[in-house]
């Protein structure tokens, strides 16, 4: 089934924890790399080249064809001043676009409120997952969430009711902490958080879609399969949100980071096939980033919270290759004296996707003028 509209679309994956960006694209010739990191580090023989200076981590290897089909554009050094190296905070100045104060509006809730002002389609924006993320809260804006079309398709009337009450519970016990009580119940009555509104229009998805494409089975592979069908059911849906947990890894990071990078880039070669077998991948970018990078020095089983992470823009329509420059591992250049520097600011990586892709105005979403990148083919 092919796509109705080709208006394009943003799909988000966040990596949950703050990925280890060194040992995602690795510095294999660079020997601060291997000064700093004893345990946690990927050996020369064991990486994928992508040039004389850096490569993927051997667990990549489904984005290496990506890469050399040049759909594939790599961001490095990504941050902001004075990283904040709190999960929470961190995640929250990423959703928010505001590192000085506690933001209550998600950047990608406001695209959605710009892309649709009307609120003629609940599901202009879905996340994929139980709950909401704050990226795409904001009050008075519909935002569609569900955690799987296949089980809520069989869901009865009492059960969708749980389903609700457990999604608005879980906003209110990670958001409540944060900006207040108050401001959460106001945004859940603005919005009379109906995440689920829109998921009764998605229970024929899962009957109307066929594909060659087999996913794995893992939690990623299955939310980005999600996200096809919903595309190509031709709904209207312009930004989709999905995550991918457990890269928290201060301890046993070896055993847990490559079954993760496994997951991960074998779901996207998978999402990716998909999307082109149904002539649908012209319209999709994908974003994939986390809260902040790991720190230079291992800590003997795993890495710190760090800054200077790194991102994945990736489709048909992405001029492939480097982006920014990768943080210096000069440890006369560390931050702070132990990690990396960002060498660009996030937010202009969110202004190039709303500007460049969403056609959407980025300076009041971002909340400045930040220097953007030039990803896109057209």
């Amino acid at each position: 089934m092919v796509t109705e509209s080709k208006e394009k679309v943003l799909v988000v994956i966040q990596l949950t924890g703050g990925n280890d960006f060194m040992n995602t694209i690795v510095p294999y010739t660079n020997g601060h790399y291997y000064d700093a990191r004893k345990k946690v580090v990927i050996r020369q023989d064991e990486v994928i080249p992508i040039n004389d200076t850096l490569a993927f981590n051997p667990n990549n290897a489904a984005l290496k064809p990506l890469f050399d089909d040049g759909k594939l554009g790599i961001i490095q050094g990504i941050g902001y001043p004075n990283a904040n190296r709190s999960h929470f905070r961190g995640m929250d100045i990423l959703h928010t676009c505001e590192p000085d104060k506690v933001g209550t509006e998600g950047w990608l809730g406001l695209a959605v409120r710009e892309m649709d002002p009307n609120q003629e389609n609940v599901l202009t924006g879905v996340n994929i997952g139980r709950g909401l993320t704050r990226a795409m809260s904001v009050a008075g804006v519909p935002v569609t969430s569900i955690g799987d079309i296949d089980g809520y398709g069989v869901m009865n009337d009492v059960e969708k009711a749980h389903l609700r009450d457990r999604s608005i519970q879980a906003f209110k016990n990670i958001y409540g902490q944060a900006i207040g009580s108050g401001p959460v119940s106001e945004y859940i009555g603005k919005t009379g958080i109906d995440i689920l509104k829109g998921a009764d229009m998605l229970s024929d998805v899962a009957n109307s879609y066929s594909s060659s494409v087999e996913y794995a089975d893992n939690p990623i592979a299955k939310s980005l399969k999600d996200v096809a069908r919903i595309h190509l059911a031709g709904l209207g849906t312009r930004v989709f949100y999905t995550n991918h947990g457990g890269y928290d890894h201060h301890a046993n990071e070896m055993l847990a980071h490559p079954g993760l990078m496994r997951d991960l880039s074998g779901a996207i070669a998978d999402f990716i096939d998909d999307l082109e077998e149904h002539d649908a991948a012209e319209e999709v970018a994908i974003l994939v980033f986390t809260e902040f990078g790991r720190r230079m020095r291992d800590n003997g089983s795993g890495t710190d919270h760090g800054s200077g992470g790194g991102a994945f823009l990736i489709g048909k329509n992405i001029k492939g290759g480097f982006y920014s420059e990768y943080p210096s591992l000069e440890p006369s250049e560390w931050e702070h004296g132990e990690d990396l520097k960002h060498t660009i600011d996030f937010r202009g990586i969110y202004a190039t996707l709303l500007e460049q892709w969403l056609g959407v105005e980025s300076s009041p979403i971002v909340r400045g003028h930040y220097e953007q990148i030039n990803p896109f083919l057209n």
